[in-house]
């Protein structure tokens, strides 16, 4: 099956600085793909890079089919992106929310009154629809952001540290809306600083100063060893990159 999503020598530079160093990564339709790294490793740069927010350096990705470089709104069409920060209107309702973003995708009206009492079942937040986007919790903001990105039906979801600073009830729910995702077709790429939520991704790709170390599946990367964590710690340690305590977060 040929890729959803393929990278080639991606680069990304600003100035001297290196922030994506020739990436070379492939995922398959219909998996969650977890990109993994401490912060400042170029997680959310490769991210915004293969949505097609950002031109590369040098190298280049093919996402549904498409050169992000060279037709960066034909992939947008296919995609959904969630930021780490939640970029909703604070001041409108849930449902307004859905509605505006709604009217953005040229959605109409028969299509957003099915889709939207879909959503609002799946996360959960069907009480909570008249509520202020202000007003919501981390973990609630985190599910509006996330059906707002659904709501064109995207091949693909985005998503950049989605449950940074959520709680862990939040986390499980928000996770538990994924697999219902992964189940309705729709591939995943996500990246996370947290080394036992990656355990959750079919595959995992260490990203450490702008580099792919290595990429496989949770199983393979742990081996023999107790964890993911223990995993990536001796992997980035052979390497001869960074010591224990740095990579703790």
């Amino acid at each position: 099956m040929e890729p959803i999503i393929q990278t080639r020598d991606l680069t990304r530079r600003f100035g001297a600085l290196t922030a994506v160093d020739h990436v070379a990564l492939e995922v398959a339709r219909g998996e969650i793909f977890g990109l993994v790294g401490p912060d400042g490793a170029g997680k959310t740069t490769t991210l915004r890079l293969l949505c097609g927010l950002m031109d590369p350096s040098e190298g280049e990705a093919r996402v549904a089919g498409y050169d992000v470089a060279r037709d960066p709104q034909a992939v947008k069409d296919h995609i959904g992106y969630m930021a780490q920060r939640f970029g909703l209107y604070q001041d409108l309702t849930v449902e307004e929310n859905m509605q505006f973003y709604a009217d953005l995708f040229g959605i109409d009206d028969n299509r957003r009154n099915e889709l939207m009492p879909g959503l609002l079942r799946m996360t959960r937040m069907e009480p909570f629809r008249a509520r202020q986007a202000g007003k919501l919790s981390g973990g609630m903001k985190q599910k509006l952001a996330l059906m707002c990105t659904l709501l064109h039906r995207p091949q693909i979801l985005f998503l950049d540290e989605p449950t940074n600073g959520v709680d862990p009830v939040s986390r499980r729910d928000f996770w538990a809306i994924l697999y219902q995702l992964l189940k309705d077709g729709i591939t995943i790429f996500m990246t996370t600083a947290y080394l036992d939520e990656a355990e959750r991704a079919n595959r995992v790709g260490l990203l450490h100063q702008g580099r792919l170390i290595r990429c496989d599946t949770p199983e393979a990367l742990k081996g023999s060893l107790p964890s993911l964590e223990a995993a990536f710690i001796h992997t980035i340690q052979e390497a001869g990159h960074l010591p224990y305590g740095d990579w703790q977060r």
